[in-house]
């Protein structure tokens, strides 16, 4: 058995929930219970005064309590915090002093952000305690809008696996299967908080997949976005060069909404001096008429399960029936990025966890444990070829893609497995690994910004992502055209049903 999570107060409560259902075209969102609403929605009705930000975070706490024991999503819950920072809103609501759209809204933390006064375990035992000297920059931002934090969500130990998968804190459950099916990793708690309705919204980190992997597999919107863009201050980390911030939620909207509140600029990050803001929400309904949209024919789509090219297939036909403009192109970069991914992120990685490796290893995760010591093989050579090469893959991107807007791709390609198929062993594990980090890996070398959204269902009634690529720093453009998507179907609005939990 696996440890139970903590709470720090525990409240009594159902699950409720809707196995693939969804609103009626045109209906009220406020109709829907509140743990199913979007940030979007849940902050007009905090200011519309249908309910207080302590009755909203006592609704999730409620929900949190009933339901995570079964999925696994939260590692720690901060009942008492959330309930005090929940009534620091109210107040600020009360006084008539300038409200923003974030404030009041309950939110999850991937446990490899740093929160002051928590602890940062990265889903590991050797870290277990371990507390920072305060805020993540993405934490701290969210802090000065007013969020309320819920928890701690369980990861990959040390974010270093794509399924989800982490035997030391409990792997989490993705909520559309009853028997265990993977989550996809590794911000695997923040999408299952998300898609089952524990959280409206939950902070991700990208490095070869993290966010989009687990939103295309649990059916919820996760945003990648471009090294710069978010500082990665107070988040545990892996690489350098590929490491990114984003959120996960119930719409793209409501990832528009966060990730205008953290980018710009932080010293304490360089890669972000010098990175202009811009305006994400301004341009976000503008549509997709006109918008130059390409299909890669070559990696991206090799091997797809037919139901994910079929939802593919029905996704681009959304797009033209919308007015864009819809390609095919050759992406001669994607095969050799593949193989660098690997490379980059296990040196700087083993550089992370030098003493780690020589010292604690046997404490780790049976997965990631023996992954990172073979990482330790990577030559100094090796390395300094794959950046240079990354570099070179970039360059010439910037040529395929002088008259794209955005790639179109599945997220994974297939669907989610069994947790049992894909665990039973290491070479089990890597080999789906490499299946279903193939296209968002892809991204990250060529530091492409890009969003997940849900485009369909299974036949077993899991979720099918599709993806959204922009050229670096065009978030703007890939949340455009998610949005215009998510606006004429309604795949996004439908949410697990939960019964079995009872």
């Amino acid at each position: 058995m696996f440890p139970p999570c903590r709470i720090l107060l525990a409240l009594p409560g159902g699950p409720g929930g809707h196995r693939g259902s969804a609103l009626q075209e045109g209906a009220d969102l406020s109709e829907r219970p509140l743990h199913f609403r979007t940030l979007a929605a849940l902050s007009a009705g905090l200011r519309a005064g249908e309910f207080s930000a302590v009755e909203l975070t006592e609704h999730f706490l409620r929900r949190i309590d009933a339901a995570n024991g079964a999925l696994n999503a939260y590692n720690l819950v901060t009942a008492e915090r959330a309930l005090a920072e929940a009534r620091a809103a109210d107040a600020q609501i009360a006084s008539g002093r300038a409200v923003g759209a974030l404030l009041g809204l309950p939110y999850a933390v991937k446990d490899i952000f740093d929160v002051g006064g928590l602890p940062t375990t990265a889903g590991s035992r050797p870290l277990e305690g371990a507390m920072p000297p305060g805020d993540a920059h993405a934490t701290g931002r969210l802090a000065e809008a007013g969020m309320v934090v819920l928890g701690k969500t369980v990861t990959v130990e040390f974010a270093r696996g794509i399924m989800g998968v982490n035997h030391i804190q409990g792997t989490p459950h993705n909520p559309w299967a009853e028997v265990a099916h993977i989550p996809g990793g590794s911000s695997a708690g923040s999408a299952v908080a998300v898609a089952a309705g524990l959280a409206p919204m939950a902070l991700g980190s990208d490095t070869g997949g993290s966010v989009r992997v687990p939103a295309g597999l649990c059916g919820t919107a996760g945003l990648k976005t471009t090294v710069g863009r978010i500082s990665r201050h107070g988040v545990f980390p892996i690489s350098e060069y590929l490491d990114t911030v984003g959120p996960l939620a119930r719409s793209v909207e409501d990832c528009a909404l966060v990730y205008q509140a953290l980018a710009g600029e932080d010293p304490r990050d360089p890669s972000t001096l010098g990175i202009g803001p811009h305006d994400t929400l301004g341009a976000l309904k503008a549509g997709v008429q006109g918008l130059r949209i390409a299909m890669p024919r070559d990696v991206v789509l090799d091997d797809l399960d037919p139901e994910v090219g079929r939802a593919f297939e029905a996704a681009a036909g959304v797009f033209e029936r919308l007015g864009a403009s819809l390609v095919e192109i050759p992406f001669p970069e994607a095969e050799p990025a593949l193989g660098l991914g690997p490379i980059i992120a296990g040196a700087e990685a083993c550089v992370v966890h030098e003493h780690r490796l020589a010292e604690a290893v046997d404490e780790m995760d049976p997965i990631v444990g023996p992954r990172m010591l073979a990482d330790r093989d990577i030559t100094a050579v090796q390395y300094i070829k794959a950046l240079r090469t990354a570099r070179d893959l970039r360059r010439s991107l910037s040529q395929t893609l002088r008259d794209v807007d955005v790639l179109l791709m599945p997220t994974t390609a297939r669907p989610a497995l069994p947790l049992s198929t894909v665990d039973a062993d290491l070479d089990t594990h890597a080999g789906h690994a490499k299946v279903y980090a193939r296209n968002t890996r892809i991204g990250n070398v060529l530091d492409l910004c890009g969003i997940s959204v849900p485009c369909g269902f299974s036949e077993q009634g899991l979720p099918i992502g599709l993806l959204l690529c922009g050229k670096p720093f065009t978030e703007d453009v890939v949340l455009r055209a998610g949005y215009a998507y998510e606006q004429a179907t309604d795949w996004h609005e439908r949410t697990p049903d939960l019964a079995w939990l009872a």
